[in-house]
């Protein structure tokens, strides 16, 4: 699994943060930045930030 994110679609919500803290977090503009690609154990946690995120800003490549 792959992700990538697009700050410049993000809105600030902070779900992906709040979902997977070891993989998201928020730059000092509030948009979110990627911490490292998941784990087998994480990929889930991704799946549901990334299901969440209210501007799809965050999308999972899986493979």
């Amino acid at each position: 699994m792959r992700i990538t994110v697009a700050p410049d679609r993000c809105v600030g919500a902070g779900q992906c943060v709040l979902n997977a803290p070891a993989l998201f977090d928020q730059d000092d503009d509030g948009l979110v930045t990627l911490l490292t690609d998941p784990t087998a154990d994480q990929e889930s946690a991704a799946r549901v930030a990334s299901g969440l995120c209210p501007s799809r800003a965050i999308t999972v490549h899986e493979g």
